[in-house]
């Protein structure tokens, strides 16, 4: 079992959890996620890692309530547990295994949308530690819908909040803040953008025109998490990759977006796993036999 340090609740329909996981903590680096499940019986749940501390063995979990299982986990509180913690899985940040002197010689720039601020936090904490500062863009509907403030304005070289509703920071979506600071002057060498399938996709279209490199992460497509059930399969170029085992993060430029979110879509029924299954042959999953594509 897997003890609950601390339970948070940051925003409307939006939780973090510290947890006790001594192994996890000591190999995982960001980037990556685990799976979580309540009990025996419980759904499988990947997150990504928000934070992680390697001399209390915990790692931090952020997740927004979507359906039976959310809600559940919701519901616990410190000194209740998870019966499964899985991980470290998918593979960490390139930043992580990038030459250190050249990334001081890097201007990056994040760009989160919504509960994508947990998976940007620890990337842009990883490289204040390492003597990187970045610029960090997080985007939400309202003010309230923020996540992580304090500890992004703590990590980040400039901290820019931005708001649907323009009641608070940039008025607008975060692509309009992206243009605003490449007119004035800023000049990225790489723009690393997670949060909602559209908001990567037209932070993407947005970024190839400006010529900025961009990475995403395809983690919010993941089910099962370990590329068996074919929930993750996209393509990426002309090769077919699946999120959970050869990402979660792939160059954004070459993500196909429009089928990843219309296979999404298809995915949650029945029949929709059975046409993918029929339409993508070998290259629909692993054959785990248990998500419905093979009947």
């Amino acid at each position: 079992m897997y003890k609950i340090r601390k339970a948070e609740k940051l925003a409307d329909k939006i939780y973090l959890m510290d947890v006790e996981a001594p192994r996890v903590a000591r190999h995982c680096e960001p980037g990556q996620f685990v799976i979580v499940k309540l009990d025996e019986k419980g759904e499988r749940i990947p997150l990504t890692i928000c934070d992680y501390d390697r001399e209390e063995g915990t790692i931090t979990i952020v997740f927004q309530t979507v359906g039976a299982s959310t809600e559940k986990f919701a519901a616990l509180k410190a000194g209740d547990a998870f019966q499964d913690f899985t991980g470290p899985l998918g593979c960490p940040s390139e930043l992580v295994h990038e030459d250190i002197e050249s990334l001081k010689q890097k201007k990056i720039l994040f760009v989160g949308g919504g509960v994508g601020s947990a998976p940007v936090y620890p990337q842009v904490k990883w490289l204040k530690e390492h003597g990187v500062d970045a610029d960090v863009i997080i985007g939400a509907k309202t003010k309230d819908m923020l996540i992580l403030e304090d500890e992004m304005k703590a990590v980040s070289g400039n901290y820019y909040p931005c708001t649907d509703d323009g009641t608070y920071g940039h008025a607008g979506m975060v692509t309009s803040m992206i243009e605003e600071l490449v007119n004035g002057g800023n000049k990225y060498d790489l723009c690393v953008a997670i949060g909602p399938v559209i908001m990567m996709k037209f932070t993407c279209l947005l970024t190839k025109k400006l010529e900025i490199p961009t990475v995403v992460s395809m983690n919010p497509i993941m089910v099962d998490g370990t590329g068996m059930c074919g929930a993750c399969r996209l393509h990426v170029g002309d090769e077919i990759k699946f999120a959970c085992v050869d990402g979660p993060e792939f160059d954004g430029h070459l993500v196909n977006f429009d089928e990843a979110m219309k296979r999404q879509q298809m995915y949650k029924t029945q029949e929709g796993r059975a046409m993918l299954k029929l339409q993508e042959g070998d290259t629909h999953h692993g054959g785990c036999g248990n998500c419905g594509g093979d009947e």
